[in-house]
């Protein structure tokens, strides 16, 4: 099952129908990629109980969705070149191993440190996991049948968001908050056993070396520069404790460039960047989990704390984005659309309507409640169901054939960069936008108002902290537009420039 030459390993080509338990394979895989997501997307709607039963800030808060993510998008690549090193089916098990374990730890937290570290030890898991349930996926399948399977394999990311805010929510009315993490054990361990039993071995014997140093250097970039942006509200973003950081982060980000450029097998190969079509790409993909991840942060802040839904009820009001993801996606649409309307038309058009969707629900939910969200989520899910296969396939296609695993860490390493990013900077908006408004100190919503005098203070209070809200999503609104539209000019100059 494994392919090398002398050089380059390339990955392996799978003739004659691929493997004959491929679509069962692919249900196991699809599995173990749903527990990753639905992880992610329940701990949001947790938010508010995590706020009150451990006393947490909104940093801290921040801290323990960052956690996972800054860990997990610093290690994708490594896991990616150690899976195909060291056997793709054997770092599938360890990831869920991990995986598992690290949710045991966070289910039994006692306090917001415990639970940010074992986030982070998930997120090791989760690296390994993102990256080997592609590969398998690539493996098993030929060629005729493998774009199906991959669309189906991303559909689950969709389905893993709409679902994670049900589940949570129907968790935290019926169990305490650790609950959302000991689910995960069980679909862990019926992972390990179906991937024990059905999962081909391969890997290449020639493959890269694990680039540990370029994973140590940009996980702490990352973290540095993340942490800057969390720590602006409360220290002053001119204050040591945030530009320290951030000038390390800098620092850091570029050593890992410089390393990267040096090193005989690079995590990151920086020549990508020479290419227009990779760059639009990669901005598009950041930007576009930028403002999906910080804009559901602030939604289920928005309909638990402001318009006063419980945990259930948030979850079921944030399916809509996700639901239409998944229809689009299993209908075609953007795979329809892509051929006829080119690469750069369907990125701008997809992330103009992303945009579009957030700035729906900051001003008319604002105005109208849930009915003006309910229009901005579903226009928001039409614009991620066109934009995202379309960057995909512009990364894919500006990378070489052989490099189509580092291809697919990278879209991941970029997607989870945005999710990090989006709470953090959006999260730091509304924490702005907040206390400029409000001249009562607190680190959180609920503090806020358990310090008010009076109905009519915590009647501003609310007031402010719905403003914030609405700042912080118009914020991630722009921001998803320039993106698009910079993605969209650079494709077209590339193209321009082919032809």
């Amino acid at each position: 099952m494994t392919a090398t030459t002398a050089g380059t390993p390339t990955p392996p080509a799978v003739t004659g129908g691929g493997h004959p338990q491929r679509w069962l394979i692919l249900g196991v895989i699809c599995l173990a990629q749903l527990t990753v997501l639905l992880d992610n997307t329940v701990l949001s709607v947790a938010i508010p109980s995590l706020t009150k039963e451990l006393d947490a800030s909104t940093a801290d808060i921040q801290w323990m969705i960052n956690a996972y993510s800054l860990v997990q998008s610093g290690l994708l690549l490594t896991a990616g070149n150690a899976a195909d090193r060291y056997g793709r089916r054997k770092m599938l098990l360890t990831g869920l191993a991990l995986f598992g374990i690290g949710s045991l730890a966070a289910g039994l937290a006692q306090s917001s440190a415990q639970l940010i570290a074992a986030r982070a030890g998930m997120g090791v898991g989760g690296a390994l996991l993102m990256t080997t349930t592609l590969a398998v996926v690539v493996q098993v399948f030929d060629d005729t049948e493998r774009v199906k399977a991959i669309a189906l394999w991303s559909t689950v990311s969709s389905l893993g968001f709409a679902a994670g805010p049900l589940l949570g929510g129907f968790v935290l009315d019926h169990f305490w908050w650790g609950a959302i993490f000991l689910i995960n054990i069980p679909v862990a361990v019926i992972g390990l056993v179906a991937v024990a039993a059905l999962v081909p071995e391969s890997k290449h014997k020639q493959g890269d070396r694990p680039d540990l140093v370029g994973a140590v250097l940009s996980t702490i970039g990352m973290t540095a520069v993340v942490y800057a942006i969390i720590s602006g509200p409360d220290h002053g973003w001119t204050s040591g404790q945030v530009l320290v950081p951030a000038a390390l982060g800098a620092v850091v980000l570029a050593a890992f460039a410089l390393w990267e450029l040096r090193t005989p097998y690079p995590m990151l190969d920086m020549h990508f960047f020479r290419d227009q079509r990779f760059v639009g790409a990669v901005a598009g993909t950041i930007l576009v989990a930028f403002g999906m991840t910080g804009s559901l942060f602030l939604l289920t802040q928005h309909l638990q704390f402001v318009l006063g839904y419980g945990p259930l009820d948030a979850g079921l009001r944030t399916a809509p984005l996700a639901l239409t993801v998944v229809v689009l996606n299993l209908a075609g649409v953007g795979a329809r659309l892509l051929p006829r309307l080119g690469t750069p038309w369907t990125i701008a058009i997809g992330m103009a309507l992303v945009a579009a969707g957030l700035a729906a629900i900051a001003v008319l939910g604002g105005a109208h409640g849930y009915g003006g969200m309910l229009l901005g989520l579903v226009v928001m899910g039409a614009g991620v169901a066109l934009s995202m296969p379309a960057m995909a396939n512009a990364i894919m296609s500006a990378i070489p054939p052989e490099k189509a695993g580092v291809g697919a860490g990278i879209n991941g390493t970029l997607a989870e960069f945005g999710n990090g990013l989006g709470v953090a900077v959006l999260g730091a908006v509304l924490n702005s936008r907040f206390a400029a408004l409000v001249s009562v100190s607190a680190a959180s919503l609920p503090a806020a108002l358990a310090a008010a005098d009076g109905p009519a203070e915590k009647a501003r209070i609310a007031d402010a902290f719905a403003t914030g809200l609405e700042t912080s999503q118009l914020v991630g609104a722009a921001a998803v537009l320039a993106g698009g539209l910079l993605a969209a000019l650079l494709l077209r100059r590339a193209e321009r420039r082919q032809a």
